[in-house]
């Protein structure tokens, strides 16, 4: 590991301390009703690229833009925008009413008192089967939206329970990206990671839909009548089927687009010219989001090259010691990273080396180290407010006519909570075998 830097992480600190920072003092100090609203987390990340390029002047500006390009070009970061794109197609396309069609017969099958504990366990399938929080978050989110307004529940509620079922799959899945990086830099086999992964998401989940059950019936919702048409029902079946089945999530999206885009022409609710523009618009409401992938990957590439996670890493494992200490080392580690990346693949990527020497100099068995990288990288990426998960939350919620910001979300977020206090029963109450 190189020599580390840790003035390299300032631009880090400036985002936070614009986004996180003014938002506060907007909301709190100032008294600005929705004041979160007030911060551009585009500008924040814009302002702290700033920052990283006026860093290091052994290298030139043009070798500096060098290195963002190549940061932004990584395949988990191509991937990432064209599921934000193409999912906003899908969004646009089904419209609203195939949205509200979904939900009210949903709720004309299940008592409503057990709607958001169900949004829940339907994310945790979806997420499981296709492996991908992010698309699992777009295809549920509208349903969550409608659900909430038609049954009298907080909104921020069933997004919530919508996003911690998608990371549940997202930490749990053979296909999950995490998985597959966190076995293979750990040099375990995926079924012995998922055992033991099991094992710790799974009392996180039953408390999650226990936790829901109650605020659920605490808050009286409303017996639902709403009408409902079956046909526009159709795109999300199928996009439910495909992903339990384990489709790419490319073709679950596109074939989610071609039967809404053909159901709404047969039944003439819009015309082509029509069709088009809704695509249109709902990939352009992709558009923040997309930009904030694209900011991060830049940023994220130059602290990189500047050697500010070398130093990150390089503390983390001087600070913990003995077998318990270097099992939540390694989940603070790879915590810190995701906090510095905001995408949890990445930061299993870049943590795998040092968490390789941790689990031989701690004691900690392969299938341990992964369960723990996976596991710790999906709290923190459930929580964080500049996350991809996040910002498709709000920007899918958007589409459906309601604002949002990420901490009306965030007291919600009950599933990655709970999978922190189980992983850290897990390190500190259960015995651990280094085999």
């Amino acid at each position: 590991m190189k020599k580390g830097n840790p003035i390299a992480l300032l631009p880090i600190g400036v985002f936070l301390a614009m986004y996180l920072g003014l938002g506060l003092i907007f909301e709190y100090v100032m008294k600005i009703h929705m004041g979160f609203y007030n911060v551009p987390i585009v500008i924040a990340f814009l302002v702290a690229i700033m920052v990283a390029c006026f860093q290091n002047r052994s290298l030139s500006f043009d070798e500096k833009l060098e290195i963002m390009g190549q940061g932004v070009g990584d395949k988990n970061i191509i991937t990432m925008l064209l599921i934000f794109l193409v999912a906003g197609a899908f969004v646009g396309v089904v419209g609203r009413s195939s949205a509200q069609s979904v939900a009210y017969f949903m709720l004309s099958i299940i008592p409503a008192q057990f709607a958001v504990a169900m949004l829940f366990v339907i994310a945790c399938f979806i997420s499981t089967a296709m492996g991908t929080s992010v698309g699992t978050i777009t295809l549920i989110t509208p349903i969550a939206v409608e659900v909430a307004q038609a049954a009298g529940f907080a909104v921020p509620l069933c997004v919530g329970a919508v996003m911690g079922g998608a990371m549940f799959g997202d930490n749990l899945s053979f296909i999950s990206d995490t998985t597959i990086a966190a076995c293979n830099g750990q040099g375990c086999a995926m079924q012995d990671k998922f055992k033991g992964n099991f094992l710790i998401a799974l009392p996180a989940a039953a408390v999650t839909v226990i936790a829901l059950l109650l605020l659920s019936m605490q808050s009286e919702p409303a017996e639902l009548g709403g009408e409902y048409n079956l046909v526009q029902i159709i795109p999300y079946v199928l996009v439910l089927i495909g992903g339990i089945a384990g489709v790419n999530v490319f073709l679950v999206l596109l074939g989610g687009i071609a039967s809404g885009a053909l159901i709404m022409l047969a039944t003439g609710q819009t015309a082509p010219v029509n069709l088009l523009s809704s695509m249109g618009s709902g990939a352009s409401g992709m558009f923040e989001t997309s930009m904030v992938a694209i900011l991060v990957a830049a940023m994220c590439a130059l602290i990189r090259v500047y050697g500010g996670f070398d130093a990150l890493l390089a503390f983390i494992s001087r600070l913990f010691k003995g077998n318990k200490g270097g099992q939540l080392g390694m989940g603070v580690l790879v915590g810190a990273m995701d906090i510095a990346t905001a995408n949890n693949t990445v930061a299993i990527v870049m943590a795998n080396p040092i968490a390789r020497e941790m689990a031989r100099d701690y004691g900690i068995s392969p299938k341990k180290a992964a369960c723990l990288l996976d596991s710790f990288s999906c709290v923190f990426q459930g929580l964080i407010p500049y996350g991809a998960q996040m910002l498709v939350a709000i920007s899918t919620a958007a589409e459906m006519g309601v604002a949002l910001t990420a901490f009306d979300i965030m007291p919600n977020l009950f599933y990655p909570y709970l999978l922190l206090v189980s992983l850290l029963v897990s390190i500190y109450l259960v015995p651990h075998k280094n085999k």
